[in-house]
């Protein structure tokens, strides 16, 4: 059994004390893939340090997270494109727009977003979105930009039916689904159930929203069985299953 994590942030602070453990106990227990999100330019060093550590485990992406553009956003891509040409990238992530902290910068998260897609577009990469209240904003530009070369993940979905079939009419998308699916009020089972298991993968976004029992505390990659159980449980199938069909859909999305 192979499972993937397709996001999750174990270069982060909070894995100081104990990173290479939870890497070596992930991999211990069959979790033994990882894809690394970047959040701006303060996380690609601890992000390509966790990459040479584990080369044949954990893969990078490169972008500007929406809670980290600011007006100096296009000067922080033209060096993400620098590096894009010495550095072996997955995909464009995370990406996105995010109207839960702060509505007032939508201008400039849409441009971000927009322009980040065509630099994944160019480069041919898939695109990892983060969404947070703004399916609408988002579909408004994917619609603008949808062809044969948009793919990509919405990563750790917490929407409803209706725009699940939305993401997976652009045809070359996945949904991430995480510990909010083991959440008992998130209502994300009743959504996961009327979908297919390859509409999916997994992830964690570790540190955060660590699922059932750990809810509230630091999360991590060792807790994607969690993760997988719940969905083995949704659609009645061994947990084997599970994680043949999700690792087989992320390649199918960062093409390793």
């Amino acid at each position: 059994m192979i499972l993937t994590d397709t996001h999750t942030h174990l270069y982060a602070q909070e894995f100081n004390e104990d990173r290479t453990a939870v890497v070596q106990e992930c991999i211990n227990n069959e979790i033994t893939r990882f894809f690394l999100p970047n959040i701006d330019k303060s996380s690609v060093s601890g992000m390509l340090a966790l990459t040479n550590e584990f080369p044949e485990n954990c893969f990078p992406m490169i972008g500007i997270h929406p809670c980290s553009v600011n007006k100096n956003w296009q000067q922080e891509l033209e060096e993400y494109k620098d590096l894009l040409s010495t550095h072996k990238m997955y995909a464009i992530g995370e990406i996105g727009i995010d109207l839960y902290w702060d509505k007032s910068t939508l201008d400039i998260q849409q441009q971000a977003f927009e322009a980040q897609i065509l630099l994944a577009k160019k480069e041919k990469l898939p695109i990892v979105i983060h969404a947070r209240e703004a399916f609408d904003e988002i579909f408004e530009i994917l619609d603008k930009h949808n062809d044969d070369q948009l793919r990509g993940i919405f990563h750790c979905f917490t929407g409803n039916t209706s725009q699940a079939k939305k993401i997976l009419n652009y045809d070359g998308f996945k949904i991430g689904i995480g510990g909010v699916v083991t959440f008992k009020n998130s209502g994300l089972d009743k959504v996961v159930k009327n979908l297919s298991l390859t509409d999916l993968v997994l992830e964690t976004d570790s540190p955060y929203l660590a699922p059932h029992p750990h809810r509230g505390k630091r999360n991590n990659s060792t807790y994607l069985t969690l993760i997988a159980q719940k969905v083995a449980d949704i659609f009645e199938v061994e947990i084997e299953k599970v994680a043949e069909i999700t690792t087989k859909n992320s390649k199918t999305v960062f093409g390793i």
